[in-house]
C-alpha cells in the first residue's frame, strides 16, 4: 500500500490512492470497456503516455485496485493481463457517483447508458456493473490456469 499518508483522513487516503485523473481512467477502461491489456489501455481515446501507463499500472497494483495475471498458453510472463481486484471493484459505486455529478454539472453531450440505467435505479445499475466485471475476471482467471 502507499507508504506515508499527509494525514489521517479518509478523503486523502483516496485522493493519494487514486488521486490523478490518469488512474481513475484506466480503472473506467477496466470497468466499462473491458479492457486488460498494457496495449488495449494504450487505445484509448485520452492517449496516455507509455511510461505513465506503466507507471500508473505499478500504483494500482502496489495498492492492490488491480492484480496481473499471466497467459498460461504462453508460460512466458510476457503476455499478461490486468483484472480488478474487490478493492477495485469496490470503486465502481464511487465512479458512477462522479459520472452522474459531471452529468448534472457539465455540458457533456453524451452520457453513457450507465448514466440512464443508474438515474432509474442506482443500486441495481451499480449491482450489475460489478457482477459484469466479476463475470469477467472469472473468465480471465479460467483461461489462465487452461
Amino acid at each position: 500500500m502507499l507508504q506515508s499518508l499527509r494525514s489521517d483522513c479518509p478523503l486523502n487516503f483516496a485522493l493519494e490512492t487514486l488521486g490523478d485523473k490518469w488512474s481513475l481512467l484506466i480503472v473506467r477502461d477496466m470497468v466499462f470497456s473491458g479492457k486488460l491489456t498494457y496495449k488495449e489501455m494504450l487505445e484509448s481515446n485520452e492517449k496516455i503516455a507509455t511510461n505513465i501507463l506503466a507507471q500508473r499500472l505499478k500504483m494500482l497494483e502496489h495498492a492492490g485496485i488491480i492484480e496481473k495475471q499471466f497467459d498460461a498458453e504462453r508460460k512466458s510472463k510476457t503476455k499478461q493481463t490486468y483484472i480488478l481486484t474487490e478493492r477495485g471493484i469496490d470503486l465502481i459505486p464511487t465512479m458512477v457517483e462522479m459520472m452522474l455529478w459531471s452529468d448534472t454539472h457539465s455540458e457533456l453531450k453524451n452520457s453513457p447508458d450507465i448514466i440512464t440505467d443508474a438515474r432509474k435505479n442506482k443500486e441495481q445499475a451499480i449491482a450489475h456493473l460489478q457482477n459484469t466485471v466479476r463475470a469477467r475476471i472469472a473468465e480471465v482467471k479460467s483461461s489462465a490456469t487452461a
